[in-house]
């Protein structure tokens, strides 16, 4: 099996290299690569470079995803998030290949308090949430043999994310202020990228795809300032308290849904699996940046 994965060098990509090599031969590009077009820009580019590789799987892990930035350009957010899926899934179905591509809670508004279902209407409140909505719609007016996964609160041990933030303004700083009113799980690169591995060429469709369990950012804040003191008890933090605040403390470019909840029993009854609560992927995560 020949595999083409896009966004190689991103927090997903990085582990999607580990967990789809032991499954066949892996052409891994970014958008600086050389000899074939990895930036999803280049929509030509894009599928010349299918052509060329002629893969029996195409995984997409590229995506414009400068949440607020997308406000102030969306052509391009559209290009990346929207046009270049549409392209990969145009030339997956030439070859009768799978097109695996990774989507986001975004694409829904955020109300209520219970988990949404793939089943739900999509109402998305920002130019990232469009465009990642269109991306989905053309990839299964398109492509047959597709998987699309909605993930959330997406972390990795390699690259910034908000546990590492955390973690340094703690010692920064004797008190911190954390939004407390979006509800979600956090989700880590190496869970996805592990299921999507499992995933690959079984059964097509929507799945949601996050760890189980919910918090807010800031109980997630305080689970890892405790789990940093219990992995490295050396560590010096000052913060002795962590302010639950609105989202309207931290004003934004573009709206953040509050109830980023999925709920991944289809994905789970599916594909036989069971997915962990968010805790344990972020302590193994804990565990690995503080040792």
């Amino acid at each position: 099996m020949k595999i083409l994965l896009f966004g190689k060098n991103g927090q997903l990509g990085w582990e999607l290299q580990r967990s789809l090599a032991p499954l066949g031969e892996l052409v891994a590009l970014d958008r600086h690569s050389l000899e074939l077009c990895g930036d999803l820009s280049n929509l030509q580019g894009l599928a010349e470079t299918v052509q060329r590789v002629r893969p029996d799987v195409i995984v997409n892990a590229a995506a414009h995803t400068a949440v607020d930035k997308a406000e102030s350009e969306p052509e391009l957010a559209r290009t990346l998030n929207a046009m270049a899926p549409g392209v990969l899934a145009q030339e997956a179905d030439k070859l009768n290949a799978w097109l695996v591509h990774y989507s986001t809670d975004y694409v829904f508004d955020g109300s209520g308090s219970t988990p949404w279902l793939e089943t739900d209407a999509p109402a998305p409140l920002s130019v990232y949430g469009r465009t990642k909505l269109e991306g989905e719609q053309l990839i299964k007016a398109t492509c047959i043999k597709h998987l699309i996964f909605r993930t959330s609160w997406v972390y990795a041990a390699r690259g910034g994310n908000f546990a590492k933030t955390m973690l340094r303004l703690a010692q920064e700083r004797e008190s911190l202020s954390v939004i407390d009113d979006q509800f979600g799980a956090p989700t880590g690169a190496e869970l996805l990228a592990d299921v999507s591995a499992h995933a690959i060429r079984q059964v097509a469709g929507l799945y949601h795809l996050a760890a189980t369990g919910e918090t807010t950012w800031n109980w997630y804040a305080k689970h890892v300032l405790v789990q940093a003191k219990r992995a490295r008890p050396a560590i010096k933090i000052i913060a002795n308290e962590v302010k639950a605040v609105a989202s309207s403390a931290f004003p934004t470019a573009a709206t953040r849904p509050l109830n980023s909840r999925l709920n991944s029993a289809r994905l789970q009854l599916t594909f036989g699996l069971s997915l962990p609560p968010w805790q344990q992927g972020v302590d193994r995560m804990l565990a690995e940046v503080l040792a």
